[in-house]
């Protein structure tokens, strides 16, 4: 795997899958190692893809599709798991440092794997997602980017601020969480996946990341901006993600069935990696 100086530690041995994927994702690789990111892709994200494709509701309109999505996330508004609220209200300092450990392989390197997306849309769908990630990036201010609020963060913690640290012990639901935003935006048949499911998550993070505010709020944790600017900010990005999907379906015509995918998709591994996250806190939490 060839990279540039210092800029990545070497491959676990015995490396997981979704840390082989992490590694290839976030260096430049050979031609054996693009073989096997793309033989790995084929087995998960695509594979997942295609079967929530399949079983995708018949919508007769990017409109019906956006009334189901609305109340999707609505639903899951007004019913949070019980790993947030566990992470809200009783997670030890610890606990929550574990937890935002497991997301710095993401929170460290933030809408970086976005950026494959650009090239791939026409003009009006690209505009409106690159205003979103002019946010994530800081507005060109280093001390606001996302990235560096997370890596504050870290270092009140007292964590490192080397993903690729944090990527040799993530439990692969939370490797899977960036993992899958490579592939959506570089990688996935057609952009569709990636709109829909961009257009879920900045939706999601205004009652998902509530919980990691509060435990801040809390546990008396001082650079909790990173939780906070999501919650003042996203719904600007929601805005944003959805006048997207609207310019790409005028554009090029939506594929509902991929948008929806995306939507699932998402969703999904968002839910795994954070049920993982707190599962592993708290174990280790007894141990």
């Amino acid at each position: 795997m060839t990279t540039a100086a210092g800029a990545a530690s070497a491959l676990p041995p015995n490396a997981t899958v979704q840390q082989r994927l992490y590694w290839h994702n976030r260096t430049v690789p050979d031609a054996a190692d693009y073989a096997e990111l793309l033989a790995l892709e084929a087995r998960w994200p695509r594979a997942e893809a295609d079967a929530l494709e399949a079983a995708a509701p018949g919508f007769g309109s990017l409109g019906e599709l956006l009334a189901a999505l609305e109340r999707r996330l609505r639903a899951e508004e007004a019913d949070p798991a019980e790993s947030e609220h566990y992470l809200a209200e009783h997670a030890t300092l610890p606990e929550f440092a574990f937890v935002a450990g497991q997301f710095a392989v993401d929170g460290l390197v933030e809408s970086q794997s976005h950026l494959g997306i650009l090239p791939r849309l026409p003009h009006r769908a690209r505009m409106a997602v690159m205003r979103v990630l002019i946010d994530e990036f800081g507005c060109g201010n280093e001390a606001q980017e996302h990235a560096r609020l997370y890596a504050r963060l870290m270092t009140e913690l007292g964590l490192s601020t080397d993903p690729f640290q944090h990527a040799a012990s993530a439990c692969e639901e939370t490797l899977a969480y960036v993992n899958l935003f490579h592939w959506l935006a570089s990688r996935a048949p057609t952009p569709d996946y990636f709109l829909g499911a961009y257009a879920y998550f900045e939706s999601s993070v205004l009652y998902g990341f509530r919980c990691y505010a509060s435990a801040c709020a809390r546990l008396g944790i001082a650079n909790s901006h990173y939780y906070t600017e999501h919650l003042h900010i996203d719904s600007f990005h929601s805005r944003e993600m959805l006048a997207a999907l609207r310019a790409w379906d005028h554009e090029r015509g939506a594929d509902l069935g991929k948008v929806w995918a995306g939507v699932e998709l998402t969703s999904a591994t968002i839910a795994r990696a954070t049920e993982a996250a707190v599962r592993g806190a708290r174990a280790k939490g007894r141990s």
